[in-house]
């Protein structure tokens, strides 16, 4: 069947604008990534299941701090009887007969009673104590032969003081942010673990990277040098065998090339899957060499370390909160009293439009105190313990001050050591580039060997490889000081400063 030309146009517009849909998704796909060690620690963060629960820590700690919080606050409630039926038979003391009696009840009551609570806070430190505004009233119905009613109406102010026992409302309020605190601080430590363990794998892929630039100048000088052999096997057969040996050297140096390209693929096909991240297929370590020295002193970072190191915070942290369970274990089977006032206004009628009329004021003063006797020693054993448990937090703190000084100190002295080789070994690198060129035109000349010559190319690259591992020392040392410090040298800021700024 043939096809007129409007169909066959049509046809034609719709393969188009298929090719063309497809195409967008092709060329995503095909993307080329430069990646740093800075947007590898950015995609592990994003992907991080363990950051997520970290996060989500805090988001619940926060909901918990804000709860405990909240009982500085007014609490309004209300309690209601609606009804209360009572129609049993219980034993009573009969004064009359002396003896007991078996009575029956048959009550009904309907109560209600309203309150606003408010914990009472001097110059804004809660004392425990609670003043609180009520209304109670209720119908209460009684049937004894007859049927009798009574109503009750009652405003009051009443204040209630705990004396001598832990102060639980302030406790448990500085025991959450102590916890909200715990959680930032654990976050900004695994944050900082991760960028210690990406860089790991990162520097690997740098190594290999620039590796392939060494191998591809090694290659480039080779290729000189067999161009310098051609000529001299020109005028003079016996210099052939020269340049069989320089295409030998090329065929190894383009194996070593193929070989190291090969493990720089694996490489990256592990970190894609170290960072469970949809990366594009091209990716691309560019090795750019930033050699800038930093100045440290050993007292200057010991005392960052100090002040910045959050697993020495979280143990302070934790100290406070065993000397809060302290405090509260103090409290457990001690002396105390509740003391609890009351006044206000109250009336009793049988009839209920009397209740608002000819109040009464009433009332009530009540101290209550506790005072053990004897407990064969359980309360002191359990101080004991709690204390211990204080001695045992200052023990750890001690042995983490000493381990930041000890990881610092080392810290600092790699650095300065790889810092120094690095720079001289740039140095190194320089002067023996300007050989190999010297060299080159010597070989040209005739005045050196084949032999010399390729010595002299080994040179360069030892001498490059070996920069490459004072660099890389250098900045593995950089990257372990900013790790025990939390405080990045070559910006000049804290890590917890650098991470908001990112958020």
């Amino acid at each position: 069947m043939r096809m007129c030309g409007k169909g066959r146009t049509l046809l034609l517009g719709l393969v188009v604008w298929l090719v063309g849909a497809a195409l967008p998704g092709a060329a995503v796909a095909q993307r080329v990534l430069h990646l740093t060690l800075d947007k590898a620690v950015e995609i592990a963060m994003r992907n991080s299941y363990d950051i997520k629960q970290l996060e989500l820590g805090i988001q619940r700690r926060k909901a918990w701090l804000r709860a405990q919080q909240a009982g500085l606050k007014s609490r309004v409630y209300m309690q209601l009887w609606a009804p209360r039926i009572n129609a049993v038979s219980e034993y009573k003391w009969n004064s009359l007969l002396h003896r007991d009696e078996i009575v029956r009840t048959n009550t009904r009551l309907w109560q209600a009673e309203l309150s606003v609570r408010q914990p009472v806070i001097i110059f804004g430190y809660p004392t425990n104590g609670y003043l609180s505004l009520n209304y109670k009233t209720y119908r209460y119905w009684q049937k004894d032969g007859g049927a009798e009613v009574n109503y009750y109406n009652r405003y009051f102010v009443a204040f209630e003081q705990p004396l001598f026992q832990p102060n639980t409302l302030k406790n448990n309020i500085e025991h959450a942010e102590a916890d909200l605190q715990e959680a930032e601080l654990r976050y900004l430590e695994d944050r900082v673990r991760m960028i210690d363990n990406i860089a790991d794998s990162y520097y690997r892929l740098f190594q290999m990277s620039y590796l392939d630039r060494i191998y591809g100048r090694r290659l480039q000088l080779l290729r000189d040098v067999q161009r310098a052999a051609e000529e001299l096997a020109s005028s003079d057969t016996t210099r052939r065998v020269d340049l069989i040996q320089v295409r030998v050297e090329i065929a190894n140096t383009r194996d070593r090339i193929a070989q190291n390209r090969s493990d720089l693929r694996m490489a990256i096909a592990d970190l894609k899957q170290r960072l469970r991240a949809r990366l594009p297929d091209s990716v691309v370590v560019d090795p750019a060499v930033d050699l800038r020295p930093v100045q440290v002193t050993l007292d200057d970072a010991v005392d960052k370390g100090f002040k910045l190191n959050p697993r020495l915070r979280i143990l302070a942290l934790r100290r406070r909160q065993r000397e809060i369970e302290l405090e509260n274990t103090k409290g457990w089977n001690a002396f105390r009293v509740n003391l609890e006032m009351t006044y206000g206004l109250e009336r009793e009628d049988d009839r209920f439009g009397m209740l608002f009329h000819d109040l009464d004021k009433s009332y009530s003063v009540s101290a209550n105190a506790y005072l053990p006797l004897w407990d064969w020693g359980q309360r002191k054993a359990r101080i004991e313990a709690r204390a211990i448990s204080v001695k045992q937090a200052d023990l750890m703190i001690e042995a983490k001050r000493h381990e930041i000084r000890s990881d610092v100190a080392n810290a600092v002295t790699n650095l300065k050591e790889y810092q120094q080789r690095a720079l001289n070994m740039q140095k190194n690198l320089e002067m023996a580039r300007q050989i190999a060129a010297m060299n080159l035109e010597r070989y040209r000349q005739r005045q050196i060997s084949l032999q010399d010559m390729l010595q002299n190319v080994n040179q360069v690259e030892t001498t490059e490889q070996n920069f490459l591992d004072a660099y890389l020392g250098y900045r593995r040392s950089l990257l372990k000081l900013m790790v025990v410090t939390y405080y990045d040298y070559e910006k000049n800021a804290t890590l917890l400063d650098l991470f908001l700024h990112q958020e």
